[in-house]
């Protein structure tokens, strides 16, 4: 613990260590039904406060993915008030599995018993307000009529953000939610939860609050400002993406509303989980290894290419796992690597997204039949086995709050290229001359969001790849990088402390 966080007495010590009840609630949680990254933080973020001892439980949707026998047993009717009507479900008590850490599970054919998340394509349903404030009620309702009561409310984008608004104004006198303190976590500014004002009934919350101060924008309502406006305390997942979302470029017009609010706003580093994302013991790979015999990396090389029919050769290998948007740097990557392909490399992209970003891809590999291979699905184990064969990793994020890839990529050896934003810039130590001597550099980074920063940074790792030595020297240091959950949580509980204190 850091010395700004002593204590100075017996009492305040046994208060830093006491274990906390939390209650986090999220709209996805990995493997049962995940997008991306918010899934994985829910699935790897109430283990690692178990592990420290907390009383962590989580609530999230009771989705049609869900298998029957992981939705455990009803507890309890759960109502929520959505204007004239209080439309209800059912709220279930099950186990995150492989773990014994309770999950809620809220039940609601109407919203729930979709074959999406949140809508076909990448695009939302549309009543995604509607069902998650539906959700976000119904947990509050569940819950307190339970004999667990949480010492704090963890809340995660927008899909949760009414939570803190509900507990500071129509719950401020119930004996279960009175003053309880709320966090809000920002995974991505870019999706706020804006919806028309005529909707404002159906998010169970007053007229009252539609004001700049409260949950109006431009208009609209919108959820994510609301919970910025109510929560305890904000975080964003990464330290620089916290400083980034205060300014016009990244803000997506929250930007002056969070500065007014920039004392409440901390910037905790996501992590990954070094048992799950280990190539030493990972059985989703060809082959295993370590930084101290790495052969079975380049088995790993030769098996990919061999199972997509790519030339079994020695070329930098160029790897990609993705959702496929404007936000990955998609739109600038077709010219860099036509350009990048000239040479003698090669390049496999595996994810989907959008179709016309999906489509210049796969014109690209048309254009490069020897060089170039694209899957367009979510497919997690070949995820792992493209981490395991890429020489580099590449991600040309436009924005990047966190990202959980380079990390992964980290793990494995594939050394990131990667654009200065975000969490990319705070986990990805740039390769130079002094940084290499030291042990220090971990991959390759570029300024600009433009095709040319792209295709130059690819110039420079194919120099890289060239140099043994200093190639070698670069993964090493990679794949020794630890940013592991453990650290996040000890700062995440440090925080609900904090809120405890002053809710």
């Amino acid at each position: 613990m850091s010395r700004n966080c002593s204590a100075s007495s017996p009492n305040e010590r046994r208060e830093l260590t006491k274990p906390l009840k939390i209650l986090y609630v999220s709209a996805e949680l990995a493997p049962l039904a995940s997008t991306g990254g918010l899934g994985d933080v829910a699935n790897a973020l109430p283990r690692a406060l178990h592990a420290l001892g907390h009383d962590v439980r989580l609530a999230v949707p009771c989705y049609q993915a869900m298998p029957e026998h992981l939705r455990g047993a009803p507890m309890c009717n759960c109502d929520a008030p959505m204007g004239v009507r209080t439309v209800a479900g059912t709220f279930r008590l099950t186990t995150m599995p492989g773990t014994d850490i309770p999950l809620y599970l809220v039940q609601n054919d109407r919203y729930f018993d979709r074959p999406d998340i949140y809508g076909p394509g990448g695009n939302e349903y549309p009543d995604a307000m509607e069902r998650f404030c539906f959700f976000s009620m119904a947990v509050l309702d569940g819950v307190g009529k339970g004999d667990w009561v949480p010492d704090v409310v963890h809340c995660n984008d927008w899909h949760t953000a009414i939570i803190p608004a509900h507990i500071k104004t129509r719950l401020a006198t119930d004996p279960v939610w009175r003053g309880m303190p709320t966090i809000l976590t920002i995974h991505n500014l870019a999706y706020q939860g804006e919806c028309p004002a005529s909707k404002l009934p159906e998010t169970g919350l007053s007229w009252a609050l539609f004001t700049p101060d409260c949950l109006e924008f431009y208009g609209h309502i919108n959820l994510m400002k609301a919970g910025i406006a109510f929560a305890s305390r904000t975080t964003a997942v990464s330290p620089r993406y916290a400083r980034e979302i205060q300014t016009p470029e990244f803000g997506g017009g929250l930007d002056g509303f969070l500065r007014t609010r920039a004392r409440g706003l901390t910037g905790i580093l996501n992590g990954i989980d070094y048992e799950r994302w280990n190539p030493d013991t990972d059985a989703d790979i060809p082959a295993n290894y370590t930084p101290d015999d790495l052969s079975g990396k380049a088995a790993c090389k030769t098996a990919l290419q061999q199972e997509f029919n790519l030339p079994a050769r020695d070329v930098p290998l160029f790897g990609m796992v993705s959702r496929i948007n404007w936000q990955k740097g998609f739109d600038l990557l077709p010219t860099a690597l036509d350009r990048a392909l000239a040479g003698d490399i090669q390049v496999f992209i595996l994810g989907s997204g959008d179709g016309p970003h999906e489509d210049a891809c796969a014109a690209v590999a048309r254009r490069h039949p020897d060089r170039m291979r694209v899957v367009l699905r979510y497919a997690p184990p070949l995820a792992r086995k493209v981490y395991a064969a890429s020489d580099f990793f590449l991600m040309p994020s436009r924005f990047e709050p966190c990202g959980l890839s380079q990390l992964y990529a980290l793990a494995y050896g594939a050394i990131p290229i990667v654009r200065r934003t975000g969490g990319l810039a705070d986990t990805v130590y740039p390769v130079t001359a002094r940084g290499v001597e030291e042990g220090r550099s971990t991959g390759l980074v570029f300024v600009r969001a433009s095709s040319a920063a792209i295709f130059a940074a690819m110039r420079r790792a194919v120099k890289l790849f060239e140099d043994k030595e200093r190639l070698h020297a670069v993964r090493l240091a990679a794949m020794r990088q630890r940013f592991s959950w453990d650290a996040s949580a000890v700062n995440y509980a440090r925080l609900y402390r904090q809120a405890i204190r002053n809710p």
